[in-house]
């Protein structure tokens, strides 16, 4: 029986510098090139990552069943000096990034089967990461990102219990772990679920559900949190993989 095609989405900003190792790791996942598709959404770059993605993009389209590139600003920039997680920004950092999310999801998803979520500032995952998420049979999915082997999460997106247990509390329960929320880092999701209208909401979503956090100050979850939500809302668990640790670069 052949492969399912897969397609891996990518939205980006800003990350010139990390493409090479991203195209490096992609390159050696062990999964037929022709069975995956690879798209990009650059928004509001300042650092030539737009010109960088169109260099490559030959190359890419020879290698990989389709290679597709878009671009569409938001107009959104990090005030300088401050860091991406300062407070007073998340609300419109997070609604773009869901709506850059989305916007490459609706133009680049065809007769895909699954979507892999992957972001541009990774340093290592298994290069047999496709077939490991297949062999889970489990329709979202997401890994443990971490900044080193065996240490907390790096990516704090991903939680249970109103966000009192991340994933690195939840290694002694097993590989496959319940979640209430997701992170991006790294998500794999069932093509049809998109296509049923599972999105990344752009606005504080759940206000009705009791999974969302106590202490959210906008009264729902917002982007890959609210995509978790969104996901319960619609009957589907979001599952954890606490034991499956891919690592994040140091910013």
């Amino acid at each position: 029986m052949a492969k399912p095609f897969i397609l891996i989405l990518t939205p980006l900003k800003n990350a010139s510098r990390n493409l090479d190792k991203y195209f490096d790791l992609l390159e050696k996942i062990k999964y037929p090139k022709k069975r995956i598709s690879i798209a990009f959404l650059e928004s509001d770059s300042s650092d030539g990552t737009y010109e960088n993605l169109q260099h490559r993009l030959p190359a890419l389209k020879k290698t990989y069943r389709k290679a597709t590139l878009w671009k569409k600003d938001f107009n959104f920039q990090i005030p300088e000096g401050q860091p991406r997680y300062w407070e007073p920004i998340q609300y419109e950092r997070r609604s773009v990034l869901a709506r850059s999310r989305n916007q490459l999801l609706s133009r680049a998803l065809q007769d895909e089967e699954w979507v892999l979520w992957l972001d541009s500032d990774l340093l290592e995952y298994p290069a047999a990461i496709i077939d490991i998420l297949l062999s889970k049979e489990k329709e979202i999915l997401h890994p443990n990102c971490v900044l080193d082997y065996g240490g907390r999460s790096f990516d704090l997106n991903a939680w249970r219990d109103k966000g009192k247990l991340h994933m690195h509390d939840l290694r002694a329960e097993g590989d496959l772990v319940p979640l209430d929320s997701v992170g991006g880092t790294m998500l794999w999701v069932k093509a049809d679920l998109h296509r049923d209208g599972l999105i990344f909401p752009a606005f504080p979503y759940g206000l009705e559900n009791p999974r969302i956090r106590y202490d959210n100050l906008w009264k729902g979850e917002l982007e890959t949190e609210g995509f978790g939500i969104l996901a319960n809302d619609m009957g589907v668990t979001c599952w954890g993989m606490p034991n499956l640790e891919i690592r994040h670069l140091r910013e």
